[in-house]
């Protein structure tokens, strides 16, 4: 990785926020012109960062945490940004965690699942794309066999990276599918197999069934398998994504979060919000459509990004 690449990316991350960091230091910028940091201004920032989808309870305890100290004091705006970008940075340090390469185990499976309409398809042909980029071989299955447009964007991408995609026709069995893909990947020797599966939450139970007749089926091949699943959230929805994880959760063993469409909405708060709720790893994040804008998650960047803020030195 080139010296100027990281700066790249940050100046990518800033503009791709701008949406979410313009609204919310606006509101700080309104609260703090060198005002003193009492009760009033306290509830007023708490206010805030709620509006900016950062949650009820992390915007208490972040208003909380920055209190301790500082109570009584004269602050600039500035001063109040850079205080909660460190803030924010530490409690979503430890959940950034890129997807791991799990050598013991080959192919790796990682099930990747979420709504339709994240962006899940294109989120896996990209990392997809960055596997084949780090030299490991990799094979997709396109077990949304219910919409044919999730299939044909997923032979897409594999014609893109060279990368076989394991695709049945529609309306078949996704888990039949899962397993000739695993057998398959097992059998030319890849290194990773990742499974696109249905989002179809208007019918939760036929969805729960059919991820855990997924899982149930690859594990006659492979018991440790899936070896990841991801959830895939779209930053747009905000508060909404709480649900999602929710949801999922009840189906499947989630060990892992992307959150995509940053660059599109003004909620990207709600990457604090689930991360401080959660405590699930997020992998990575996402803020436009080309191959570089899906980028391994980063506390403090993100959290100065957010706030408006330079780049970290």
């Amino acid at each position: 990785m080139s010296e100027t690449e990281p700066k790249g990316w940050f100046a990518r991350l800033r503009g791709g926020l701008q949406r979410s960091s313009s609204a919310l230091t606006e509101r700080i910028a309104g609260i703090f012109t060198k005002r003193r940091l009492d009760d009033e201004t306290l509830e007023q920032l708490e206010d805030a960062l709620i509006i900016s989808d950062i949650g009820v309870d992390t915007s208490r305890d972040l208003v909380r945490d920055l209190a301790r100290g500082r109570y009584g004091k004269e602050l600039s705006d500035i001063e109040v940004k850079e205080a909660l970008a460190g803030l924010i940075a530490g409690r979503l340090e430890k959940l950034a965690e890129p997807l791991p390469h799990r050598d013991q185990h080959r192919p790796q499976v990682v099930l990747v699942c979420g709504v339709n309409g994240t962006g899940k398809t294109t989120t896996l042909g990209k990392l997809a794309k960055q596997a084949t980029e780090a030299g490991l071989k990799v094979v997709l299955a396109a077990c949304d066999t219910f919409r044919a447009a999730a299939v044909e964007q997923l032979q897409v991408w594999g014609e893109r990276n060279g990368v076989p995609v394991i695709a049945a026709r529609t309306g078949s069995d996704p888990a039949a599918l899962a397993y000739e893909a695993l057998d398959r990947a097992r059998r030319e020797g890849a290194d990773l197999l990742m499974i696109d599966t249905a989002g179809r939450l208007h019918n939760k139970q036929v969805l729960m069934e059919e991820l855990k007749k997924i899982i149930r089926v690859i594990k006659k091949l492979d018991p440790s398998a899936p070896h990841d699943t991801i959830l895939i959230l779209d930053a747009t929805t905000g508060q909404n994504a709480h649900s999602q994880v929710d949801t999922f959760k009840t189906m499947v063993d989630i060990t892992g979060l992307i959150v995509t469409k940053l660059d599109g909405t003004a909620r990207a708060g709600v990457v604090v919000a689930i991360g401080d709720r959660y405590k699930l790893p997020v992998h990575a994040i996402g803020i436009g459509e080309k191959i570089d804008d899906l980028r391994p998650f980063e506390a403090l960047p993100f959290a100065r990004a957010l706030m408006g803020l330079d780049r970290p030195s």
